[in-house]
């Protein structure tokens, strides 16, 4: 009988242990492959490759004559309908292309988040904020894994171009769920990998069902709507949901 006391007494001790251990992580998210695109990093998330990200010395580029025919950036931002007194989140932003067209749209009560995660990016655009006398335009340095947004506070975040280069996808993403308030909206903009006319690297191009694939894995998003009136891009829209009372 003692020896059977004191195995029941170990075994009671034992499970508040076993309560507490922490969880285990949840299985890796991203592969690698034998074979793969050299204009990516062979990373692949739910069977997209990542691609390389485009350095600061491609901001030229970005600011190249020929955008306003291959992309119409007015009608993007028309799309977006961007109010006055908005907090609106360009994750990506590069020079500031479309920065500093969204800053007059919020006005003085309103801010545009330019956030990237390459300085030289930042300091074209604090520079240019500086020359033009833009106040309302506050550059954010992000990391790979966070673009550093206040959390529940940003009515729009929009990434044109650029989520296809995220080296952590699904971080970045959950980062910037947790950053929109309630009915909020993420917006992706990406050249269209259902078009062979577009003259992009198959890297580059993300399709409609990929980005609505990818973005299953946030309970908190709603596909809402996708504008496809851009020459080469179209425009996936998620609503974050409200909150149940």
């Amino acid at each position: 009988m003692p020896r059977l006391l004191s195995l029941l007494v170990a075994i009671a001790t034992a499970v508040p242990l076993i309560a507490d251990e922490p969880k285990k992580p949840a299985k890796d998210r991203y592969e690698s492959r034998r074979r793969f695109d050299p204009d990516g990093i062979n990373k692949f998330y739910l069977g997209r490759q990542i691609a390389q990200v485009m350095g600061y010395q491609g901001a030229s580029w970005l600011e190249r004559p020929e955008r306003e025919k291959e992309e119409s950036p007015a009608k993007l931002i028309e799309a977006l309908a961007i109010k006055e007194g908005m907090t609106v989140a360009d994750v990506g932003a590069g020079s500031g292309y479309h920065t500093f067209r969204i800053a007059p749209l919020v006005g003085e009560k309103g801010k545009v988040l330019a956030v990237d995660i390459q300085q030289e990016m930042l300091d074209l655009m604090t520079a240019r904020a500086k020359k033009e006398k833009v106040t309302n335009v506050q550059t954010v340095k992000g990391t790979d894994k966070d673009p550093k947004l206040p959390e529940g506070k940003v009515d729009l975040i929009f990434l044109v171009d650029v989520y296809h280069e995220f080296e952590h996808p699904y971080e970045m993403t959950e980062k910037m769920v947790a950053a929109l308030k309630p009915g909020g909206r993420l917006v992706f903009v990406e050249f269209r990998e259902e078009d062979r006319e577009v003259p992009i690297k198959p890297v580059h191009k993300m399709s409609e069902r990929q980005v609505i694939k990818e973005m299953a894995e946030f309970p908190a998003l709603e596909h809402t709507k996708t504008y496809d009136k851009l020459p080469w891009q179209h425009v996936v829209i998620f609503t974050k949901k409200e909150e149940k009372k």
